[in-house]
């Protein structure tokens, strides 16, 4: 019978070291596997979108003025520098309060008035919101004439994404999508405007400003579509650079 006693191996877990072909088994398997491990961890890093480019300038005040409007969420209108003579002459900014809620409760008092705030930046994209501390608000002209660039409303079909704007904007990354639906429930329940996200072929994203059929805050009536792929059907003007999008709730499909 052949003698085997010279090579095979014998294993004792005891033992500080082990036989040494069975360490050098262990040894190429280990590396192995962790060699895997950060191949895949790499692949998934490259594969994930990046971050879009939504800013929220948190603990940065900044004061600034133009005339308060309500469509119906509180909007503030400012000049916009004269660079491109075909575009809108105002922007208008969605302004909103800390936490998750609208500013309606503290700027319905300033509507059509010019007025001086406080407040932080969020902005994504061309969509600009101002976080505004509300005891800074001060009216400087009563009543200021309003910027008459509403455009004619035009009939559309729209496919997209229900979001609440200010988390979308700047405040939550990426702030939208079902692991971000409860989070925007509750902004748009508070009285966050509803924006419809929708993207081209290129994914592009353009933003509309979501109202009901005259013009009238629908946000409890949109919470059972927030984060869903949806079809609107309505009618979109704008005024100055704000897309407004009136529809019916009712008359949303999923798709």
């Amino acid at each position: 019978m052949r003698d085997d006693s010279a090579r095979d191996e014998f294993f004792i877990g005891w033992q500080a070291e082990g036989p040494p072909r069975t360490m050098r088994f262990v040894r190429a398997r280990v590396l192995w596997w962790i060699a895997l491990a950060l191949g895949v961890a790499v692949l998934a890093a490259i594969s994930q979108r990046p971050f879009a480019s939504s800013n929220f300038e948190f603990g940065a005040v900044r004061t600034f003025e133009g005339v308060l409007e309500h469509v119906p969420f509180p909007v503030l209108v400012v000049d916009r520098p004269a660079a491109d003579p075909a575009g809108p002459s105002t922007s208008r900014w969605l302004l909103t309060v800390f936490g998750k809620r609208g500013a309606e409760p503290h700027t319905r008092p300033f509507d059509g008035a010019r007025v001086r705030l406080k407040g932080s930046l969020i902005h994504r994209d061309d969509a600009v919101m101002v976080e505004l501390l509300p005891e800074t608000l001060a009216v400087l002209e009563e009543r200021s004439a309003r910027a008459d660039d509403a455009s004619a409303a035009t009939p559309i079909t729209l496919r997209g994404e229900i979001v609440d704007s200010k988390c979308f904007l700047g405040v939550m990354k990426p702030g939208n999508l079902k692991t971000h639906r409860a989070c925007a429930a509750r902004c748009i329940s508070g009285g966050v405007p509803p924006v419809l996200l929708v993207r081209d072929e290129s994914g592009r994203a353009t933003y509309f400003l979501l109202v009901g059929p005259a013009g009238e805050a629908v946000n409890e009536r949109v919470l059972p579509y927030v984060a869903e792929p949806i079809e609107v059907t309505g009618s979109v003007s704008t005024r100055g650079d704000l897309r407004i999008l009136r529809a019916d709730p009712e008359a949303f499909r999923r798709l």
